[in-house]
């Protein structure tokens, strides 16, 4: 079992959930898929073996103590570097969360494995589930998630079924296009009768805005995200961008606040901006240093700058 000395990140800005305090709960690019549009990387360790992968006794002290710093978020997230539902303990963290703070958790996952039914009574413990499902036949899975070899898409399908069936609380459903790949008519016909089957509260399509795991994956335009969400039905709705800010004191942000937000999700100037309430100006002056050290690297991804860690300091 792991005892990392770093679990709990942010709050950084989710353009679903506003300000998310999230948790890792599995180790770097741990993964049951290798998604070709992942924001973190190629998956290094392909598995669905769920075990103790972090000590909760351990994430539980690091909240309370981030908890104690006053730190103001709308939700707690479990999510990670890879697929928290691997995480063997997430029922036992969920319990403990709720001992520490009234915020709501959401889990987000791959949906790969709610066909179990331990991890099904675990998942439903939280308020909100972000499962995903990019694609309903075996040719679309293989292309756009990479799954794991004992993984079919008829039993996440089927997992998401059965957990809708036994939970009360909101199942946000994303769906991340890939043009080319899940995009042509015969899909998303079928992946329209998946929905029906599987009753969420909400569609949310998402498409390629920041860098991804594999090169040459364009976002779609905003006339084929809207002509598509139509497509599928009036729970559809458009990830927008994310422009909430919060009301921190400039003077109290320094670089490793910026460090800490690019190791977790590849950011623009405008995302860290909104996330950690900065002025252009401020933002630059601090991760001027950061890439002058090598600490964040900058990648371009149609014509905005993404600043992140270099991949390499996770392996």
């Amino acid at each position: 079992m792991a005892n990392p000395t770093h679990t709990i990140f942010g709050p950084v800005p989710s353009r679903r959930l506003g300000f998310s305090l999230g948790i890792d709960l599995v180790p770097y690019k741990l993964c049951s898929l290798d998604c070709v549009y992942c924001q973190i990387d190629r998956t290094t360790e392909k598995s669905v073996t769920r075990k103790d992968y972090v000590c909760i006794d351990t994430i539980l002290e690091q909240l309370k103590a981030r908890l104690a710093e006053g730190v103001k978020a709308d939700v707690i997230s479990l999510t990670g570097s890879g697929e928290p539902t691997l995480n063997a303990g997430l029922g036992d963290l969920i319990d403990g969360i709720r001992t520490l703070t009234s915020l709501p958790i959401a889990i987000i996952t791959n949906s790969t494995l709610l066909n179990e039914p331990q991890v099904r009574t675990q998942c439903a413990k939280a308020d909100i589930l972000l499962p995903s499902l990019d694609a309903v036949t075996p040719e679309a899975y293989a292309k756009v998630n990479r799954p794991h070899e004992t993984l079919t898409v008829e039993a996440l399908i089927q997992g998401l079924v059965d957990f809708r069936a036994q939970f009360s609380g909101e199942i946000w459903l994303e769906i991340f296009l890939v043009e080319g790949m899940n995009t042509d008519p015969e899909h998303l016909q079928a992946l329209k009768h998946a929905i029906e089957r599987i009753a969420p509260n909400r569609v949310q399509l998402n498409t390629a805005v920041r860098p991804t795991a594999d090169c040459g994956i364009s976002r779609l335009s905003p006339e084929r995200m809207l002509a598509i969400a139509n497509q599928l039905g009036p729970k559809c709705e458009i990830i927008a961008d994310f422009s909430k800010a919060p009301s921190t004191a400039e003077e109290t942000i320094g670089s490793d606040h910026i460090l800490n937000l690019v190791d977790r999700h590849p950011s623009s100037i405008s995302d860290i901006c909104a996330c950690l309430g900065l002025s252009e100006a401020k933002a630059r002056t601090l991760i001027a240093p950061l890439t002058g050290s090598g600490q964040v690297v900058c990648g371009q991804k149609d014509g905005t700058t993404y600043y992140s860690t270099p991949k390499s300091t996770h392996r």
